[in-house]
């Protein structure tokens, strides 16, 4: 049985929200965008409730997620208050324009927030591509096994990100909902 799985995210410059849709169309998830403003839309709140899974995305802004992600994350302790989300299945996912551009602190970020909120981390489940024949658009070519991640120069258009970041969110959101099936039957 399929579970209803979120991808909530923020993205700046269309960046995060391709990610989140690679991330989501493996998932087969809905997407939950948090505005400029680092607003839900309406219903966005009770979405989250019904969720099985949360899947969570922040462009990495000085080695953390966005204001506006930050606002979401503060908005969701009346969630926390009541153990709303707990034993959901929860991930992350981020992109920044250096290769490591300090994404590993957003993933961290997020599985707090995931943490706080007694909620069940996937990782990515992914070896890394770091053998010699490697090449930038193998799967996980970052190297993450906290969450997916992403790099895209700052100068690159939302069209030239790199088919095997697209590649590893995708198979990323897979094996999140493949968990989400197992764990929350």
């Amino acid at each position: 049985m399929s579970k209803k799985i979120i991808v909530v995210f923020h993205s700046g410059y269309g960046h995060t929200k391709r990610m989140a849709e690679a991330v989501a169309n493996g998932a087969g998830a809905s997407l939950l965008p948090i505005d400029a403003e680092g607003n839900l839309p309406e219903g966005g709140w009770e979405q989250l409730a019904a969720a099985d899974a949360i899947i969570m995305g922040s462009p990495t802004y000085m080695g953390s997620v966005s204001w506006q992600f930050k606002r979401f994350a503060d908005a969701s302790s009346k969630a926390w208050f009541t153990q709303n989300w707990k034993d959901k299945i929860a991930a992350g996912f981020t992109n920044s324009a250096s290769m490591n551009g300090d994404k590993l602190s957003t993933l961290h970020y997020l599985f707090t927030l995931a943490m706080q909120h007694s909620m069940i981390w996937v990782g990515t489940g992914m070896l890394p591509s770091n053998k010699k024949s490697a090449t930038r658009n193998d799967i996980n070519y970052v190297a993450s096994s906290s969450g997916a991640m992403a790099s895209t120069p700052s100068d690159a258009s939302v069209d030239e990100m790199l088919p095997g970041d697209l590649e590893t969110a995708r198979l990323f959101g897979q094996r999140v909902a493949e968990v989400a099936a197992k764990v929350r039957g």
